[in-house]
């Protein structure tokens, strides 16, 4: 059986195979003569930890005798992969393969919530800019995932592993506003549905550079991701489809404020279809080209408006907050200089 890896997932291997890199790199700086596995390994498993993980490998069960014992398996020369760590000296000359694995431990973290709307099902909230929606194999602390594990413990859907323990769909770091989270996995299950149906509808404030012509349009570009710049998407043929719904609220000096309805959920999918039509979003230095007149420390977007079927009798709920202080921000400076 073949088991589809979401965009999520594939983004979390992406990061946990970063460490691994960053983890064998600094175990290659000592491998030298007089060295021994032993210290190697200790070295592993400090750098691991210091980076919110957990060594995988140590204590891993074997059916037939103790547990692994080490961080590492190093193998010198001639033997065989999963070797373990011990006095054992390298001399000028050997061979040495080595191979951390690690995992990452979640813990709850007493963070503020800005919660919206809450039942005993569901709840959303309003994430802040500069938040993480969940942890990554780098970043373990901090994050939106960290703070409801406080508050709800273990009363979050866990349908997405641990590092997404109640996470419907996610916004960007530097995106704020309405994020759904399930307290059970039935409701997860049932607003997942929703989503694939179109039933979900989710709209976001965007300031984006120049004048954009048209009232209202769609943009159906396919984005995948950046071949040469993996931190990076765009739009590429045989990309996932991708559809945004754009309507001009307001033409400003040299900038727009736009919604943006999402049709589906591509990893900065709004992001990529503005700068892909020349209209890139305000300060957004991964897909934004240009000065602009006004900064901020993140891109102006914000998810502002949210409805969905409640779970389980279908009733519509739709919940709006206004726009955050950055897009008020702008806004306000933006229309001193049309005054």
């Amino acid at each position: 059986m073949i088991f589809l890896k979401t965009e999520d997932e594939i983004e979390l291997l992406r990061e946990s195979n970063l460490l691994v890199g960053r983890t064998l790199a600094e175990v290659a700086k000592l491998v030298k003569p007089g060295v021994t596995t032993k210290e190697l390994d200790k070295v592993a498993e400090e750098f691991i930890r210091d980076h919110g993980a957990v060594p995988t490998f140590k204590g891993f069960p074997n059916q037939y005798g103790d547990p692994f014992p080490a961080s590492l398996c190093t193998s010198i020369n001639e033997q065989v992969v999963h070797g373990i760590p011990g006095d054992i000296v390298l001399k000028e000359g050997d061979i040495i393969e080595f191979n951390p694995i690690q995992k990452v431990e979640i813990l709850p973290e007493d963070i503020p919530l800005n919660i919206v709307w809450e039942d005993e099902n569901t709840l959303v909230v309003n994430k802040p800019s500069g938040m993480l929606t969940h942890p990554t194999a780098i970043e373990t602390s901090g994050t939106l995932v960290n703070a409801l594990l406080y508050r709800y413990g273990e009363n979050l859907s866990d349908i997405n592993g641990e590092f997404r323990r109640g996470i419907i769909h996610r916004l960007d770091r530097n995106t704020s506003g309405l994020l759904m989270v399930a307290k059970n996995n039935k409701a997860h299950e049932y607003l997942v549905n929703a989503m694939k149906n179109n039933q979900m509808i989710k709209k976001y404030l965007a300031v984006v550079k120049g004048i954009v012509v048209e009232d209202e349009f769609t943009i159906n570009k396919p984005i995948g991701r950046n071949p040469k710049q993996p931190h990076k998407m765009g739009v590429f043929e045989g990309g996932k489809e991708s559809i945004s719904v754009v309507k001009v609220l307001e033409r400003l000096e040299d900038a727009t404020l736009v919604e943006v309805r999402l049709i589906t959920g591509r990893t900065h999918q709004i992001r990529v279809h503005m700068s892909s039509i020349g209209h890139p979003v305000f300060n957004d230095t991964l897909y934004g080209f240009g000065k602009m007149k006004i900064k901020t420390e993140e891109q102006v977007l914000q998810s502002y408006k949210l409805s969905f079927p409640h779970p389980f009798d279908g009733e519509l709920v739709s919940l709006e907050i206004p726009p955050d202080d950055k897009i008020t921000k702008v806004l306000n400076a933006l229309r001193r200089a049309l005054a």
